[in-house]
């Protein structure tokens, strides 16, 4: 049983912390059914990404604005925001294509990698330097990729290219979460995301122009207009709140627990309101990748902190 159900199953009432906890890792996995949904019933891709990012930094700064009465970042700092958007972009990019290309469960399943990752670009930048179980973990995590990439539909060479843009957006969260690391210990998550944010959005911006020029917005219902309402004010800002309210009380290593039950929540949301299916190998590939996180965890903690999701 993951280390993450463990600790859950010990505690006999939920309190609060828990509960902000519990339903930050829902939206994030709602997140992906939302947007799947979302480019798979008449929003192009880009037009999609391009408006979505555009309303969540207009609420960014307003919440910023009023909470803090500014938006200063150091000189010394802006090179980090400019990596961290271009970053982000990257991300960006490749999750609405990724949703698009592949099922949400995939995605959500690809996402679970992310700590191995992060520990794996850690390593190659010079900042940690993990133990041989960790190696031992990552195998572990790539059997998984490998099987969940074989029993998605049409087996391995069908869905290739759906599963690698899929995995870059795991990739390019891990790069990202580390970017930020060092901005988290003299600003806000807020103020961090109100610059960040709007640093990716401007080339999402310019590389969407064709899409936006082309999206028809006649026949979107109100389930669209919820969703996307759903995908702007859930995931990428309402998720900032709880989360790091949460991470101030109980601190990374407990909260990290919980971000553990992501891909759990992703399969059984889109095998729910989806109707997805789940082969064979995808399941086994998702035990491989929760295995290789535990292996992981027993070694060493990744402390790096998740900041807006996608």
């Amino acid at each position: 049983m993951p280390a993450s159900l463990v600790s859950l199953g010990r505690v006999r009432r939920l309190s609060p912390v828990d509960v902000m906890l519990l339903a930050t890792v829902l939206i994030w996995a709602l997140n992906s059914i939302a947007s799947r949904y979302i480019v798979t019933h008449g929003f192009l891709p880009l037009a999609y990404g391009a408006l979505r990012y555009a309303a969540a930094i207009l609420l960014f700064w307003a919440f910023t604005w009023w909470r803090e009465r500014s938006f200063r970042i150091d000189r010394s700092d802006l090179p980090l925001v400019l990596l961290a958007g271009a970053i982000i972009f990257v991300n960006q990019l490749a999750f609405i294509y990724g949703v698009k290309l592949t099922s949400a469960s995939t995605i959500g399943l690809m996402l679970g990698t992310v700590p191995i990752w992060a520990a794996i670009i850690a390593t190659l930048v010079g900042l940690e330097h993990p133990p041989r179980m960790f190696w031992a973990a990552a195998l572990v995590s790539f059997v998984g990729v490998g099987l969940i990439a074989a029993g998605s539909g049409g087996g391995l060479g069908g869905d290739l290219f759906g599963n690698l843009v899929a995995l870059s957006a795991a990739v390019a969260w891990a790069a990202y979460s580390l970017t930020i690391a060092p901005l988290m210990r003299r600003y806000s998550p807020f103020r961090i995301s109100s610059h960040v944010l709007a640093v990716g959005w401007i080339p999402l911006m310019l590389v969407s122009v064709p899409q936006l020029r082309e999206q028809s917005f006649d026949g979107f219902g109100a389930t669209m207009v919820v969703a996307f309402a759903f995908a702007v004010v859930g995931p990428l800002f309402l998720t900032n709140i709880l989360w790091f309210t949460a991470i101030d009380r109980v601190g990374v290593s407990r909260a990290s627990l919980f971000s553990n039950l992501q891909p759990l929540f992703v399969v059984v949301l889109a095998v729910l309101l989806l109707g997805e299916k789940l082969s064979g190998l995808e399941v086994a590939g998702g035990f491989a990748i929760a295995l290789g996180i535990l292996i992981d965890r027993r070694g060493h903690r990744i402390s790096a902190v998740v900041l807006a999701r996608e």
